[in-house]
């Protein structure tokens, strides 16, 4: 019996599957979770050390005899996460998270650096403007590029060591075989990769240091190898040597394939700690705004998408704030109507990346004696999330994208609320794959495509395989009640008012 693997580096956890793929069946599963670093300024990090306990902890928890049966693996990590190295492959210092929105300041430095080295008769009239031109994104806080500046700003002495830049997906490529590379998704993430041309910009990189071009990991494209299981990682997590280890990608990515979002007009809606909405283009889509990062996908092809830092957020500090467990609390929101009686969230607890407001607070607006109950705070507090979304869905279609359907993942996907509301606020119907674990499934596929195409079947598509294993539950389904849709409507309104008077306090 040959099976694959899928590991999924998120923000919490580290999860790990094993996957028969001939008889579509999940085998074991295991799940460690990581800690946080978090301070007052933003500061949000993690420990490398950490990604490695939790992978040994993850394999640990698998039978030795099914270990062995694994032909390929998978990664999918968190996106944007800074991972820097020494000349020995060393951590030098704390993992930078995606969430980090300490580094506004590193924004602004590059941002300015770039608006300075505008060439003369561009056209293009800001530092903004160059960066969307030559890397498809502007510098925000989530990005790694000013991380890298950070850490040269406020840690000299280690910028000073510095030899690789890796991302969380690619530091894990690199325990299993010793080697450094990157692949075109995760890569895109970093606002040093030109998005178009799919490869890093010394232009970019020029802006930090003329030293970054040459710390960034080679490419890989999407289903190649990145290498193979060393004899050091066989030993240590308990795999073959040799084991194929495919290109992997960031969680985004990996949940597009998880989810079958590999196709024209499909979006995948994430409700985790952060919250994304993304979806497959076969042409490049570039958002002027930097609203929509332009993203590329792992499967080929590109991955449009906008992330917000606060999707579950407000909701999980509700529901603490009640004492009330997630079936009761969604009880509790079900009681109000559409819109929780003019009560709005603005759901900023961690800043925010879209819209960009990183010195963002959360904010409770439109209360009143009459309509301040424990119901409509629950209500709003969901409602929050998927008008953040909705900036991003606005955005698809301004660009051109046509959306047929979202499939919805993350832990807020089994919320029956969550998929109505979702389905009603964006007008399009609702489905959930089968699947809870859409990263790690996408890393499992993603390696059966890459072991398949090494085992003389080089013409197998991305695009067949997500269709066979990718299964949706015909139980979990939403779809748009006119009546809902235009309710929303009004609601969403009230939440774009708030935001736009808002906003300015929080830039």
């Amino acid at each position: 019996m040959k099976t694959v693997c899928g590991i999924d580096l998120g923000t919490q956890s580290c999860k790990v599957l094993i996957y028969d793929y001939e008889t579509k069946t999940v085998l074991a599963r295991s799940q460690t979770p990581v800690d946080m670093i978090s301070e007052n300024d933003g500061t949000r990090e993690q420990k490398a050390e950490w990604y490695d306990a939790a992978l040994k902890s993850c394999f640990d928890k698998i039978d030795a005899g099914l270990k062995a049966t694994v032909a390929a693996i998978g990664i999918s990590g968190h996106q944007h996460s800074f991972v820097p190295l020494d000349e020995a492959g060393k951590p030098l210092y704390n993992v930078k998270l995606w969430c980090d929105t300490s580094t506004a300041d590193e924004c602004e430095q590059i941002t300015s650096a770039a608006g300075a080295a505008i060439p003369v008769g561009t056209g293009v009239a800001s530092g903004e403007g160059v960066l969307i031109a030559e890397t498809g994104l502007p510098m925000r806080p989530g990005y790694t590029a000013p991380k890298v500046q950070w850490l040269k700003n406020h840690k000299p002495e280690l910028f000073a060591k510095l030899r690789h830049i890796l991302l969380p997906h690619d530091y894990l490529n690199f325990l299993l075989t010793g080697e450094y590379t990157a692949e075109y998704g995760d890569a895109s993430g970093t606002a040093l990769f030109d998005v178009r041309k799919r490869e890093w910009s010394k232009k970019v990189c020029d802006l930090i240091d003329p030293a970054v071009i040459g710390y960034l990991p080679g490419l890989v494209e999407p289903g190649a190898i990145a290498g193979k299981v060393s004899e050091t990682a066989a030993a240590f997590f308990g795999l073959p040597v040799g084991a194929l280890v495919a290109s992997g990608g960031g969680d985004n990515m990996m949940g597009a394939i998880g989810t079958g979002a590999v196709k024209d007009g499909f979006l995948t809606m994430s409700l985790g700690t952060s919250g994304t909405l993304f979806g497959f283009s076969n042409t490049p889509v570039i958002d002027p705004s930097g609203n929509l990062a332009a993203f590329c996908s792992s499967s080929g092809g590109w991955l449009p998408l906008l992330c917000t830092m606060n999707c579950t957020v407000a909701s999980e500090e509700f529901r603490a704030l009640f004492g009330l467990d997630v079936k009761a609390f969604d009880a509790e929101a079900a009681k109000a109507s559409i819109g929780a009686d003019g009560m709005v969230i603005l759901p900023f607890f961690n800043g925010e990346r879209t819209p960009n407001l990183p010195n963002g607070r959360a904010s409770v607006n439109g209360a009143t004696s009459a309509n301040f109950k424990r119901e409509n705070l629950a209500r709003a507090s969901l409602e929050s999330a998927i008008f953040g979304m909705r900036i991003g869905m606005e955005g698809f279609s301004e660009l051109g994208f046509k959306a047929r359907e979202i499939r919805l993942i993350g832990g807020g996907a089994k919320s029956k609320i969550w998929q109505s509301i979702a389905a009603n606020v964006m007008n399009l119907p609702v489905r959930v794959p089968k699947s809870d674990e859409a990263a790690a499934m996408g890393g499992a596929i993603q390696a059966l495509w890459t072991l398949l195409k090494q085992e003389a079947i080089p013409d197998v598509s991305i695009e067949s395989l997500v269709d066979e294993h990718v299964v949706l539950d015909g139980s979990a389904t939403a779809t748009p009640d006119p009546e809902s849709v235009a309710a929303y409507n009004a609601a969403y309104q009230e939440y774009a008012k708030y935001l736009a008077v808002l906003s300015p306090l929080y830039k």
